[in-house]
């Protein structure tokens, strides 16, 4: 179905707080009352009852507010990824969480509250290094972490198997929806042990507790660090990164740099001991073009000196540009707060992840917020491309329990006050309805997204996202 059968015109702020989005107007507040009244009221209209045109400039209006920083100051990345954006519906609803999240405006308001990952779908789950730089498997993309009703990670996430499914493994309606039942199922499965407490709250996926599916994606990620370092980033005398068009070195800032370092080493209680040596910054470079939703924001690579000085067991830090959640004003009011911008990524971390990576955590750079994390030889996502048609159900199922795991310590670890998986398990009951409930849903949203990335992809051959609009008096 082409453009002309959906497609209002409002505009959001996502959190810039940039002359930008004073430009052009906000609707936060007006989103955050429709979230309100939705959940309060009935038969309030959500953005999904838009259709034609009207959906169309809705699509618009709100992808231009949501990267209107971005657009403004002309942002390096920022072209590509609306070029990524219209290449396929699945990168499409990767780096348009906001759009989506508008579509569920207040939904699900009597479901139990836990910390939401907020942006579920199976490349957001992976390989990468806890506190003992030991290679585990959960969530690892905590950006657009928020409180709210634990169904709307699940929704997301049957979605995005659904998406991924049909284009990066070539899948039919029917094996689509098995997929994301599979998903479902490692979930309610994986939390029932979890009220049960048969599951601990610390549990992970490890190289020795995984199923095969992710076992094998622990053998593919595992390679030494000094290949890694020299094949990838350091330059050829290991003092410092490389020039390439993924890294462009910034030397003049090292000192700059190593106060950061200094300081998220203080926060986190790092000692300068063992792997990280004496912490001692030797390089900083910008990182251009990683991403989805995040191409075209400040990202910055610290190299840091390991414990030898022969560039064999240096350490990289990655310091990216926070901003604000898409969900912030559209889940349903809850008394919880994970605070903001990147304090807020990092407490989605030590909430999801029992003792996770180190360096998780927020620094302030000219006066913005960006949260840091450590890059590591055996960080490594899923290859979709190379799965068979049962491995799809394996892996998929996989992430359900990893999800489960991660919800499960929004009370021991994040604010939740009440024994959380019990009132979950409660809430899928029967299981086969709430499956079913989620299964139409995801179904839905699918013909919607081909409907919205169909018009974007107009909208942008086009010429839309060249400049911001004006608002004329």
């Amino acid at each position: 179905m082409g453009c002309d059968s959906t497609k209002s015109n409002e505009l959001v702020d996502h959190g810039m707080a940039d002359e930008a989005v004073a430009k052009i107007g906000s609707r936060t507040d007006a989103y955050a009352r429709l979230a309100r009244r939705y959940g309060a009221e009935a038969a309030i209209p959500l953005p999904t009852f838009l259709d034609a045109q009207g959906r169309r400039d809705h699509v618009r209006a709100t992808i231009i507010e949501d990267h209107a920083e971005r657009i403004d100051r002309h942002a390096q990345g920022t072209v590509e990824k609306f070029e990524k954006l219209a290449g396929s519906r699945f990168s499409f609803f990767r780096g348009t969480a906001l759009l989506f999240y508008r579509d569920m405006a207040g939904t699900d308001p009597r479901m139990p509250s836990v910390l939401l990952l907020g942006d579920v779908h199976p490349e957001n789950f992976g390989i990468m290094p806890n506190r003992d730089n030991v290679p585990i498997f959960s969530v690892n993309d905590f950006d657009e972490v928020l409180y709210g009703p634990f169904s709307w990670d699940l929704k997301r996430g049957a979605v995005g198997f659904m998406l991924a499914a049909y284009e990066e493994g070539g899948h039919g309606k029917k094996q689509q929806r098995k997929i994301a039942k599979k998903f479902l199922k490692g979930y309610i499965a994986t939390m029932g042990k979890c009220a049960a407490a048969t599951v601990a709250s610390d549990t992970v996926f490890r190289m020795d507790n995984s199923p095969p599916v992710v076992r094998a994606l622990f053998d593919e990620a595992m390679q030494p660090r000094e290949k890694w370092l020299w094949d990838r980033y350091v330059n050829d005398t290991g003092s410092g990164f490389r020039a390439s068009e993924e890294l462009t070195p910034i030397s003049s800032r090292r000192d700059e740099f190593q106060a950061y370092v200094d300081e998220l080493a203080e926060a986190n209680g790092i000692e300068r001991k063992g792997r990280v040596g004496q912490l001692m910054v030797k390089e900083v470079c910008r990182r251009h073009g990683q991403g989805t939703a995040s191409l075209g924001l400040d990202r910055f690579y610290v190299l840091i000196e390991g414990p030898t000085t022969d560039a064999t067991d240096d350490i990289i830090v990655e310091m990216k540009r926070a901003r604000r959640s898409a969900l912030e004003g559209l889940v349903p009011p809850n008394d919880f707060d994970a605070g903001d911008h990147a304090d807020r990524i990092a407490h989605g971390q030590r909430v999801h992840l029992a003792a996770g990576d180190m360096f998780y955590g927020s620094v302030t750079i000219d006066g913005v917020s960006f949260m840091t994390r450590e890059r590591a030889p055996f960080r490594e996502d899923i290859d979709l491309d190379d799965l068979s048609k049962s491995e799809w159900k394996d892996y998929a199922y996989a992430c359900g329990q990893a999800l489960a795991m991660a919800h499960g310590r929004s009370d021991e670890a994040g604010a939740i006050d009440y024994d959380v998986e019990p009132r979950i398990v409660e809430a899928m009951t029967p299981a086969a309805l709430f499956i079913d409930d989620i299964l139409r849903f995801s179904r839905a949203s699918f013909k919607r997204i081909k409907r919205d990335h169909a018009c974007f992809g107009r909208d942008y051959d086009l010429g839309a996202f060249e400049r911001m609009p004006r608002r004329y008096r």
